[in-house]
């Protein structure tokens, strides 16, 4: 059975061109109805089996992991209230921690995108994955060239530094990754994918196949 009726995708595409308060307001129940509620319903049965495959226990709902619809327009020059798709991040923190290494996926009409790693991290935070690398050179090495991982994500992206701490400039000669400020990879789907019976064993999938790189960042930041 299909998590998402066709009209998921349907509303994001006729909000597309006319993204303002009034047609949201007349196609308010068509949202709640076939994209609001399906979406948090969707979580709600993601986080107990990420929870499985983490093992571990996440005090979690949807309600801690989803982003609202609504655009912050403060800093930006389009001021298109609202957002093309729907978004969620499912880990122990949800949205209260952004740095926590999660599962992060939106879905819309023009994407379907699964993304994992670490990002907006502190100082100190940095430093510590920082260490973790250089440490365990092989052993990242290894996880970020698995094959699995390699199909499934391509590789690790990330902002990078042209200086680092000297005492990871030996270890950044071997691993240009440690040069990095944030890692993380990303998958594309196709946003039909979305409408599939089977959208929630893919979406685990991508899940697994990160999840050694997941993994060793978490125990980066644990250990720091």
């Amino acid at each position: 059975m299909a998590h998402f009726d066709p009209d998921y995708l349907e509303f994001f595409k006729e909000l597309a061109p006319n993204n303002h308060k009034d047609w949201f307001d007349e196609n308010r129940k068509r949202y709640q109805k076939n994209v609001k509620d399906p979406f948090y319903a969707f979580v709600d049965e993601i986080i107990p089996e990420i929870a499985k495959i983490d093992e571990i226990k996440y005090e979690i709902t949807a309600k801690d992991c989803v982003f609202r619809i609504n655009r912050d327009v403060r800093f930006s020059n389009d001021k298109s209230p609202y957002k093309l798709r729907m978004s969620a991040i499912i880990s122990p923190a949800g949205k209260k921690d952004k740095t926590y290494p999660g599962l992060y996926f939106e879905m819309g009409p023009e994407n379907f995108t699964i993304y994992g790693g670490v990002y907006m991290l502190s100082k100190d935070q940095l430093y510590d994955c920082r260490e973790a690398i250089a440490k365990n050179a092989k052993e990242f090495d290894k996880i970020v060239n698995d094959p699995k991982f390699k199909k499934t994500y391509g590789e690790i992206h990330g902002e990078k530094n042209k200086v680092i701490p000297k005492e990871f400039k030996e270890a950044g000669e071997k691993q240009e990754l440690i040069y990095n400020k944030n890692w993380y990879y990303y998958c594309k789907l196709d946003p039909e994918t979305i409408l599939k019976d089977d959208v929630k064993k893919i979406l685990l999938e991508n899940y697994k196949a990160g999840k050694p790189v997941k993994d060793f960042f978490e125990k980066a930041l644990k250990d720091g």
